[in-house]
């Protein structure tokens, strides 16, 4: 088990949770500012869960990443900035044909002011309507981080043929990679 210390002297903690976990990393990880993308699990009831156990949504847990960004090239409202543009808010436990309440679209905050961005950055979508239904995005306290197994760290850079990284996640690292342009790391 990981608990949630200090990632570094200058760096800050974001975990969110917006359906798989591969496309929130696919994306985060080539965002200038963010040192280190972790997926794992959060928000459940099982200690130490498993891949697994999560899959059949009797955990509790979300599919989550943990943002180890340097506030100082990239700040907290840009992360999720980024984040509602790459997943939809307005779906309850699912993203596209993933369903579960693992998938659900969630944003663990680790301190007050992580918590009033959020709350804030929700209410302003909703009053520029930004989507045509409702955002149904959770924003609740850090709980245990648990990491995802070794292989799913970096999954679609290590597996960028596999037939779901082509169709899910490839589409979202493209459609990120035009709209946040000038936020990524350099090549």
């Amino acid at each position: 088990m990981q608990t949630n210390s200090n990632p570094g002297a200058n760096l800050e903690i974001a975990t969110l949770a917006g359906g798989c976990f591969w496309c929130l990393d696919a994306v985060f990880s080539r965002i200038e500012g963010i040192q280190r993308v972790v997926s794992g699990y959060m928000g459940g009831r099982v200690d130490q869960p498993t891949y697994k156990q999560v899959c059949h949504g009797d955990t509790g847990h979300a599919e989550v990443v943990q943002l180890h960004y340097d506030p100082a090239r990239i700040d907290y409202a840009t992360l999720l900035e980024i984040f509602f543009a790459i997943h939809d808010p307005t779906t309850l436990n699912r993203q596209g044909n993933d369903i579960g309440t693992q998938y659900r679209s969630a944003i663990f905050h680790h301190d007050p002011e992580q918590e009033k961005t959020a709350r804030a950055t929700i209410a302003a979508l909703e009053a520029e309507h930004a989507f045509a239904d409702p955002i149904v995005t959770e924003v609740v306290p850090v709980s245990t981080f648990y990491p995802a197994e070794t292989y799913h760290q970096g999954y679609f850079e290590d597996n960028p043929l596999q037939p779901y990284c082509q169709m899910v996640v490839a589409p979202k690292v493209r459609k990120a990679m035009l709209k946040f342009a000038r936020r990524l790391k350099p090549v």
